[in-house]
């Protein structure tokens, strides 16, 4: 059963790009975005990363922390993060815990193939760990996605 608006997020997140475990209560007091992406340095991860890292002031200006999720591990993350300068911690969902709690591990298809993979959704959580809303893959520009936030 795939967590939704009103829910509150499980306490264990996962372990970040330095193998830190990250739990909810570290972002208490705060509203945080998690987004779920497909992938570390494609086109559109890539460009929805840096959205986040462009708007990161604005982000926190409005009381948003940020933390990305994927199922890359922890050395892919390390990389995309040096290489973007991304001031904000990636979960290495590796075992796929989060992104089947969450719902967002579901069938894609490209180029028509069918496999399986994150389909890129965003939550937005309040201060209490609750979700407040959920933008799925249809409404979510990359580019601007940041600023879809900032607007909502």
């Amino acid at each position: 059963m795939a967590l939704k608006e009103g829910d509150k997020i499980p306490e264990i997140l996962g372990t970040d790009q330095d193998g830190k475990e990250v739990k909810a209560s570290d972002y208490a007091g705060s509203k945080l975005v998690l987004y779920f992406y497909p992938k570390d340095s494609t086109p559109g991860c890539t460009a929805e990363a840096c959205s986040f890292r462009d708007n990161f002031s604005a982000l926190r200006k409005a009381g948003y922390q940020i933390l990305g999720v994927s199922v890359d591990n922890e050395k892919s993350h390390k990389k995309f993060i040096e290489k973007q300068q991304l001031p904000f911690p990636l979960i290495a969902d590796t075992d796929k815990k989060l992104v089947e709690a969450f719902g967002v591990w579901g069938e894609k298809s490209f180029m028509g193939r069918k496999f399986m993979g994150t389909i890129r959704t965003t939550f937005l959580i309040d201060e209490s760990g609750t979700i407040e809303k959920v933008i799925g893959p249809k409404e979510i520009k990359t580019k601007e996605h940041a600023t879809q936030i900032l607007n909502n």
